[in-house]
């Protein structure tokens, strides 16, 4: 009896331990816990110790931190019937321990179901091209739906992500081919674009090219018809200045010298390779005067020697006889210069040659 005793004092001892124990609770700084004894709730235990009634109470602790689910991959049919595979990720957080606890069995389990049949009945209302191209709007939605559903949960809903839309094989399939189509359209047009404004550019480059060398062409034969009417004008004036030269020459010159220069002038017409000759004066009367003054005739004639005020007298001053030569302004003004072309250069050039020609014969 007495080795009894101590035994049950120990027993004793370790059910008050153990009483003591139980009703004290640690939480952590991210969790909530509800407080119920005896089946009842009590209150929410926040962070650090807590002491409740021993042995008859019941602690759940909640996680209030954020919580990453995952929406299993489900297979959706769109709208305009094309098969497609979804799954997504919800981010949610519990901000209500006691409804998290007391109005759902699984608030996890009930928020995963929740999103799938969601996320079926909002691709179900669009077409795959919406599905494939409005990723973002589907997740707000999404979120919009499911914080409303759950917020009596005491759950929130921070964020949902579609994390793929993959769609059947078929239908890849048929999007690669209209994918390559439109791609092939837009090179053709693309190439035709091309093609056009080439052949513009071409049509522009030809057309000025054509205008300009006709622009050239009417410049060139201006310039030259304007050297060839000047060479014109300056071959007549020398003409007329030789004449009016020989004339004047010959007003100083005897019998004697006119017979000598006739003689010159027969034997340069014999000199040439002509069958026939045609003499602009009577040849008989040319021989005769100079049968005349070699002694050879009975008579000759005398004739004086011109004196130069007799010249003048008869002829008019030689800067009369010459007339009036261009100078290098009147000969400028007579053509349009343009000092770029390389055609008014050789137009410049040939004019002051005559100018220089015209200086010498003055």
């Amino acid at each position: 009896m007495e080795a009894i005793i101590p035994i049950l004092a120990v027993v004793v001892l370790l059910a008050a331990i153990i009483s003591v124990l139980s009703g004290v609770k640690i939480v952590q700084p991210y969790e909530q816990a509800v407080y119920m004894r005896l089946g009842k709730y009590v209150r929410i235990l926040n962070q650090g110790l807590n002491v409740v009634c021993p042995l008859i109470n019941q602690v759940v602790k909640m996680d209030l931190r954020t919580q990453v689910l995952d929406v299993p991959r489900q297979e959706v049919i769109t709208k305009d019937n094309s098969p497609v595979n979804v799954d997504a990720i919800i981010y949610i957080k519990v901000t209500d321990p006691k409804n998290a606890f007391f109005e759902v069995t699984d608030y996890r389990t009930a928020t995963i179901y929740l999103a799938q049949t969601t996320l079926r009945s909002i691709i179900g209302e669009m077409e795959l091209d919406q599905i494939l191209s409005n990723r973002e709007k589907i997740n707000i939605q999404l979120r919009d739906i499911l914080d409303e559903s759950t917020d009596k949960w005491g759950v929130k809903i921070e964020a949902v992500e579609i994390r793929e839309v993959d769609p059947a094989l078929k239908v890849k399939e048929s999007m690669e081919e209209q994918t390559s189509a439109e791609r092939r359209r837009r090179a053709a047009i693309l190439e035709a674009d091309g093609m056009k404004t080439a052949a513009v550019l071409e049509a522009e480059g030809k057309k000025r090219s054509m205008i300009l060398e006709a622009e050239g062409k009417k410049k060139s034969m201006v310039l030259e018809a304007e050297g060839k009417r000047l060479a014109t004008i300056l071959e007549a004036q020398g003409e007329a200045q030789k004449l009016r030269l020989t004339s004047v020459g010959a007003a100083s010159l005897d019998s004697k010298g006119l017979a000598v220069l006739s003689m010159e002038t027969l034997k340069t017409v014999g000199d040439g390779q002509a069958s026939k000759i045609y003499f602009p004066m009577e040849l008989t009367k040319v021989v005769e005067g100079i049968s005349s003054y070699l002694g050879t005739s009975n008579d000759v004639p005398e004739r004086e020697v011109a004196e130069r005020k007799d010249i003048e007298d008869a002829v008019g001053r030689p800067e009369d006889v010459l007339g009036s030569i261009p100078s290098p302004d009147e000969i400028r003004e007579s053509i349009e210069m343009d000092d770029d072309s390389p055609d008014d250069r050789s137009a410049a050039e040939a004019v002051k040659k005559a100018e220089r020609e015209a200086g010498n014969i003055s």
